[in-house]
């Protein structure tokens, strides 16, 4: 029997250890994202914000995205999301831009969603088709912020960088591809329409699955050193 007791804190450590790698992958994965997160430079996409609700005691109530100034495009439009109201902003730019043989002197700049209600454990998604997107840059950083009906506002605007050392409060970010290098998911708006491959699946989805594979492992260790110890007390 005292040989057993080795082999029963060692299943609390794996079990512990399994829980913490679950929390830190779904902690990773809870940020506003834009999926997917590859279109092609010059043509027209469409993207879905996908914010999740990191609160246990209050639900988001508004979510605010800017569209980069230095990155005007000519039209934007929004799907409408049941129970929410959506306000569009637009701006003059600095330099007219030209789309479809017309010169553009503003453009839009805000898209603000309010008056609905993200619960805890819950996300929502808003789409939006854009284009024709920048030529002339490889990524579209898009600024957000998350107001809780708490009244905390949450500002997701750092950048990411190269992706090596995530920043606290990442901004959505948009990579630009050149033309018939993105995925066809991106492509235009009848291919943007089409669900995306399961390649396009967002960062946080796959720390997620990463995270959970390590602690099934973390089990698996666990119950082996077990099973030994078993083995040898018998023998």
């Amino acid at each position: 029997m005292p040989t057993l007791l080795p082999a029963r804190r060692l299943g609390a450590v794996a079990s512990l250890a399994a829980l913490s790698v679950i929390g830190l992958a779904t902690a990773a994965s809870a940020h506003v994202t834009v999926n997917p997160g590859t279109a092609e430079q010059g043509g027209f996409t469409k993207v879905s914000f996908r914010v999740p609700n990191e609160r246990d005691d209050a639900g988001t109530t508004k979510v605010q995205v800017d569209i980069p100034a230095e990155q005007a495009v000519a039209f934007v439009s929004v799907r409408p999301v049941p129970g929410w109201t959506v306000k569009v902003d637009k701006a003059k730019l600095k330099t007219p831009i030209k789309a479809e043989g017309s010169e553009l002197t503003e453009a839009v700049s805000r898209i603000t969603w309010s008056g609905g209600k993200i619960d805890p454990g819950q996300f929502q998604e808003f789409d939006v088709s854009m284009g024709p997107l920048p030529t002339n840059a490889d990524r579209m950083l898009f600024k957000a912020e998350q107001t809780y009906s708490g009244g905390e506002v949450v500002k997701w605007d750092q950048d990411p960088g190269n992706g090596q050392n995530e920043p606290e409060h990442p901004a959505p970010v948009l990579k630009l591809t050149a033309k018939g290098a993105a995925a066809p998911a991106s492509a235009g708006l009848t291919a943007a329409a089409k669900p995306a491959p399961k390649a396009d699946a967002d960062d946080g989805t796959a720390r997620l699955l990463g995270g959970i594979g390590i602690a099934v492992g973390v089990i698996g260790l666990g119950a082996g050193a077990y099973g030994i110890t078993r083995a040898r007390s018998r023998a």
